[in-house]
């Protein structure tokens, strides 16, 4: 089993407005939610796992990274700024809640790379397009965060575009399927079937 020596921060605190009811909070692959599927499968191979979010609102336990209750921003931005506020590492591993297929492969794979050279992020491109919450956050990104969040600019591709960012190629989209709207979370389960 392969064990990789930074933690992990699972994304949990989106609006979920094209679901209609917050997805992490939604039943999956046995788990009463998505987010306990996430951090139970993710815990094993990182130093820690953390999930990141606006509240507390999971039925589980597991360490949590607030956002700044002052900034109520449903921005990945917000969430990837507080992140390295609260931790004292100088990168991690970020996933949204709402990718359960992205394997242990895919991330090792973005790990290595990410450890080869310093970038401000390393994440992950296949022929859908470009993943940005799934990979590797350094430190150094920072000051592009708070630019972006001060100019209200919360697309993050974008300020990958601008920050010193490594686009790994894989060449097949299944593993970064998305769950935002009730026929994809439809389709997700049947696929664990």
């Amino acid at each position: 089993m392969r064990r990789f020596p930074i933690s992990c921060v699972i994304l949990a605190g989106g609006r979920s407005s094209r679901m209609g009811k917050d997805k992490a909070l939604l039943p999956f692959c046995g788990f009463s939610t998505l987010s306990e599927f996430q951090y139970r499968r993710l815990r094993p191979h990182f130093k820690e796992v953390y999930l990141s979010a606006k509240m507390e609102k999971f039925p589980f336990e597991a360490p949590l990274i607030l956002d700044n209750p002052k900034e109520m921003i449903f921005a990945p931005t917000s969430g990837l700024i507080r992140i390295f506020e609260v931790l004292e590492e100088d990168s991690v591993f970020v996933l949204g809640v709402d990718t359960p297929f992205v394997g242990i492969e895919e991330m090792g794979r973005l790990i290595d790379a990410a450890a080869k050279e310093p970038h401000d992020a390393v994440v992950a491109e296949s022929p859908g397009g470009v993943h940005p919450m799934c990979g590797v956050y350094s430190r150094s990104i920072l000051p592009h965060l708070k630019k972006a969040q001060e100019e209200g600019n919360y697309r993050l591709t974008s300020l990958l575009k601008r920050a010193d960012t490594l686009f790994l190629p894989f060449p097949f989209d299944d593993p970064f399927f998305n769950i935002n709207r009730p026929d994809e979370y439809r389709s997700a389960l049947k696929n664990l079937s």
